[in-house]
């Protein structure tokens, strides 16, 4: 009999490449990974792993099984949400993550209501980046993820994954108070050139979305500061030490000395939640993408 857990590891190989990346995705030890696919190989009666240099590859035996292992995986989650859905309750457990400004914006609201109306329902949130949101509901640590991408650079979502509309988030610019353009009712991005900005981390979507934006337009954006949380970038900006685009969701209040100012051409981040179609009939799943829309209606 084969081993549902073992059959994790071996599709958590094949998705990651590695047992380096298996472990990480598993949040286990290397030497677990090890250790579980040795016995799945003498529940198998066969060679999985092969030898790839420092690292290992799949054998024909192990990709023909990973490949049963993802349906298989893909089957028990899927029984899992048709007795939620027969059951019709909003019960079990649910994980659910949400960028930062999100989790500030909308998961106060929204979890309190899912607790208030359900009180049989365990939520488990944290707060992750857009891509970390999408792996961890990809590989099964997460239930849902509230996600974002910009009106100019929309963020691929993999196949095996539906979405949800919850709002769109209106951006403005944040400016020191005695900037040459505070006192303006709309401002044009290209007027920044000279600007220094006061970004979010490399790497992060935010961040490539406004490098992106910027060169579009034929600026080389100037980045004096980087912070994750939008409050730390307001304050850099009320310290005069530049501009920073300032989303609505999760942006109050805005601390003395910053203005903002919209842009002529409107600029919005789409804000979205994520779950795995096989879990799509789990009324858990439909009661939070519910309330995270109502949180969102009051935000506008």
């Amino acid at each position: 009999m084969l081993n549902l857990e073992r059959l994790r590891t071996l599709d958590a190989l094949a998705r990651y490449g590695s047992v380096s990346g298996a472990a990480e995705a598993l949040h286990v030890t290397t030497s677990a990974v090890s250790q579980q696919m040795g016995k799945l190989e003498r529940e198998a009666g066969q060679r999985l792993l092969a030898k790839n240099g420092r690292g290992v590859r799949l054998t024909d035996a192990g990709r023909l099984l990973s490949e049963h292992a993802a349906r298989i995986l893909s089957q028990v989650e899927l029984a899992q949400s048709d007795l939620e859905a027969h059951r019709g309750q909003v019960v079990g457990e649910l994980r659910l993550s949400a960028f930062p400004t999100a989790a500030r914006g909308l998961f106060p609201t929204a979890l309190a209501t899912l607790r208030a109306e359900h009180p049989a329902l365990r939520l488990r949130s944290s707060e992750l980046e857009p891509e970390s949101g999408v792996a961890g509901v990809v590989r099964g640590d997460l239930d849902l993820a509230v996600v974002l991408d910009w009106y100019n650079k929309p963020m691929a979502v993999p196949d095996g994954l539906v979405k949800a509309p919850l709002l769109d988030d209106p951006a403005d610019v944040a400016l020191p108070v005695g900037h040459r353009l505070a006192g303006r009712d709309e401002v044009d991005l290209g007027e920044f050139a000279e600007d220094e900005w006061i970004t979010w981390g490399d790497g992060e979507f935010c961040h490539e979305w406004l490098i992106f934006t910027l060169r579009s337009r034929g600026i080389e954006p100037i980045v004096g500061h980087r912070a994750a949380e939008t409050h730390t970038q307001l304050a850099l900006v009320a310290a005069g030490l530049g501009v920073c685009i300032a989303p609505l969701l999760g942006r109050q209040p805005v601390p003395p000395g910053v203005v903002t100012v919209p842009f002529k051409q409107r600029v919005r981040r789409h804000v979205y939640a994520v779950w795995r179609a096989d879990a799509d009939r789990r009324p858990s799943i439909r009661a939070a993408v519910q309330a995270l829309r109502a949180a969102a209606a009051i935000i506008g």
